[in-house]
This record gives C-alpha cells, sequence and structure tokens, in this order.
C-alpha cells in the first residue's frame, strides 16, 4: 500500500496528542556505551541475495549479537533502565513487562545490571525456550493470555496492583514516557549503520510487530538521507496493525490466527511508532507465512541464519521483487535491511 495523502492526514489528526519519535541518537549511544557487552553490530554485505532480486547491492545491518542477547531489543529496554540509573531510581525497581521473548531478555538484563527485579508476562503462544532464557538473566516468568495483547494487559495490571513500574516496548494513550525513550535506545543501529553504509541505501525495508524497530529507523533515515530512500514497512499479513491502521486512517485493532513470524505478531500499533511511520514510510506491505519461511531461508543460505521474523525485511525484499513495479527496484537500486535476531532455540 502506498502513500494515501489523505489517509495518513486523518489518521495524523487522530494521534496529534501522541509525541513524535525521537531522532536524537547521541544521548543512547553515550549511555550504552559504559556497558561492558556494548559494541558495534556488523553491516554485512550479500552479493548472492542481491543478485538475486537484481539489485545493486544488499547490506544486511547484523543484530543478532547485539550485547550478547541476541536482537537490536537489548537497545530499548536496557537503555532506558541504564536511563533511570543514572538517576537512582533503578535499584530495587520491579520492572514489569509482557513479551514474544527479545523484548523481555533487555529487561531482564537491565534489570539485573542495575539491582532491580524483572517480572515477565508471556502469551501462551510464546516457546518455553524464550522463558527459560528469561529465567537464565534472572526474571520471573509469568503465563498470561493466548496472544501478546493479553499478556499486556495482564502485566500492566500487575504493575498497577503492586506498584512496579510497567516497562512496555508499546504505547497507547496515557503510556507514552518510557516507550519514547526505549525506541530512541533503537537509533543506535541506524546510526551505526549510516556511518557502515557505503553508499546511502535508495530502499529500506524494516519488519514491524508493534512498529518500534521500523519507526525509529525510518526516523534516522530521513534524518539523515532526507526522503531519497523509499522506505518499506513489511508486517505478517495474520497481523497487519500498521497495515490496517493506515489503510483506515486511525489505530486498528486487528485479527488473525498465530504467525510463525513470532516477534512479530502483534494485533495493534504502537501510537508513537504508527505516527511516525504514517509520517515517514512510503510502502506498507504485508507478507504470507509461506514469504516469511522464503526470507529466512534465504537468509540462512547467505550464511546469516536468524528465524522468520528476524529476516522478515529480506523476505519482504524476495516479495517486492516478484511482485508489481510499485516498489521501484532496479537494477542500480542499492537496499538495505535488519536482520533483528538469533536463531531461536
Amino acid at each position: 500500500m502506498k502513500n494515501n495523502t489523505a489517509l495518513r492526514t486523518a489518521l495524523l489528526a487522530e494521534l496529534s496528542d501522541v509525541p513524535w519519535p525521537s531522532d536524537n541518537a547521541e544521548a543512547p549511544r553515550a549511555l550504552l556505551t559504559r556497558c561492558p557487552a556494548a559494541g558495534e553490530t556488523p553491516l554485512v554485505a550479500c552479493p548472492s541475495l542481491a543478485a538475486q532480486v537484481g539489485c545493486e547491492s544488499l547490506h544486511i545491518k547484523d543484530e543478532r549479537q547485539r550485547m550478547g542477547l541476541g536482537s537490536f531489543k537489548a537497545l530499548g529496554a536496557a537503555y532506558v533502565i541504564a536511563h533511570d540509573a543514572q538517576s537512582g531510581q533503578a535499584s530495587g525497581q520491579t520492572y514489569v513487562t509482557a513479551s514474544a521473548g527479545n523484548h523481555g531478555l533487555s529487561v531482564a538484563a537491565g534489570a539485573a545490571a542495575f539491582g532491580a527485579r524483572a517480572v515477565i508476562f508471556l502469551a501462551d503462544t510464546v516457546p518455553e525456550s524464550f522463558a527459560d532464557r528469561l529465567r537464565s538473566h534472572g526474571a520471573e516468568v509469568r503465563r498470561h493470555g493466548a496472544i501478546y495483547e493479553d499478556s499486556m494487559k495482564g502485566a500492566a495490571q500487575a504493575a498497577q496492583e503492586n506498584g512496579w513500574t510497567l516497562l512496555s516496548d508499546s504505547s497507547w494513550p496515557g503510556y507514552f514516557e518510557r516507550p519514547h525513550r526505549l525506541m530512541e535506545g533503537y537509533l543506535v543501529l541506524m546510526e551505526e549503520a549510516s556511518r557502515q553504509m557505503p553508499q546511502p541505501p535508495t530502499h529500506i525495508f524494516l519488519q514491524a510487530g508493534v512498529g518500534g524497530l521500523a519507526a525509529a529507523c525510518a526516523v534516522y533515515a530521513r534524518k539523515i538521507w532526507g526522503k531519497d530512500p523509499k522506505i518499506i514497512v513489511v508486517e505478517p499479513e495474520v497481523a497487519p496493525a500498521l497495515f490496517a491502521s493506515i489503510a483506515a486512517g486511525a489505530p486498528q485493532a486487528t485479527t488473525g490466527p498465530e504467525s510463525k513470524m513470532g516477534r512479530l505478531d502483534c494485533k495493534e500499533p504502537s501510537l508513537i511508532a504508527l505516527k511516525g511511520l504514517a509520517r515517514d514510510a512510503d510502502i506498507f506491505m504485508t507478507i504470507t507465512e509461506a514469504e516469511g519461511d522464503a526470507g529466512n531461508d534465504a537468509s540462512a543460505h547467505a550464511g546469516l541464519p536468524s528465524s522468520p521474523s528476524g529476516a522478515a525485511g529480506i523476505a519482504g525484499l524476495l516479495a517486492a521483487s516478484a511482485r508489481a513495479p510499485d516498489f521501484g527496484l532496479s537494477p542500480s537500486s542499492r537496499v538495505m535491511v535488519v536482520l533483528s535476531e538469533e536463531p531461536a532455540g
């Protein structure tokens, strides 16, 4: 779905009280560089996949080993907790959240690093392997509900009943400050990529669940590269929260079966992310479960094993190259994607 000015204008009016995503990468970069596990992740050239889709180049920002936690999410919650620690607010706190896995790891690791406690609510669809990883970082895990949105309601209720600090990677009316700062942490990966890219990209494919990663990457891309890159947001067709909201000109709660792109299987958008992407993204697309698998297989064959969630940007590129010419891909295209997580297991 391409840019529809009238619908986006209506959506932005609907979200007038929602803050814009931050584009200040210096604040999180300065704070996160103090972490012992901090370090840049690589930008990997992938000429074989570029040739497959008929592009000049493809560069993959590889987040699989970010801060030893296995995904870009390490940049988010840990940054919020580190920020709290600077003002003496972290030690002794209990941070509670819902997660499909990776966000919870960042909360758990950040809490452990700064003398806090983490309680992570998981939906029934989240694999027990993720629950075990959370426990290995000292988190208490609680199961609640069939889908992510159910587990989020459980976490919010527990925060209210116990006086705990809710640290979600999504945002909704009345809950903006912490997710806004959390998304600011994600800017670090795009700031790195902007220095690592040999030339500015013409296309950026960004996978989305609630939309935090995509919105952070998009706002920073616009800041440094202006209007030139075509920014494409990729979602599972069974969880099209952003796609549906843009199409309706208002935030939407969607329904659908469980997606194998589990970390993207979010039925409602983050309002901060939705507002940013309504301004900064060019195209919103959905991919089938088979296309998600194809992207994961292509990434593995290129020597970059991940998951259907982590490789969804690659899946979006492959799907775009096989669809109508609306995406503007050509032999001179320079594409960037984010490989957002390591393989599950």
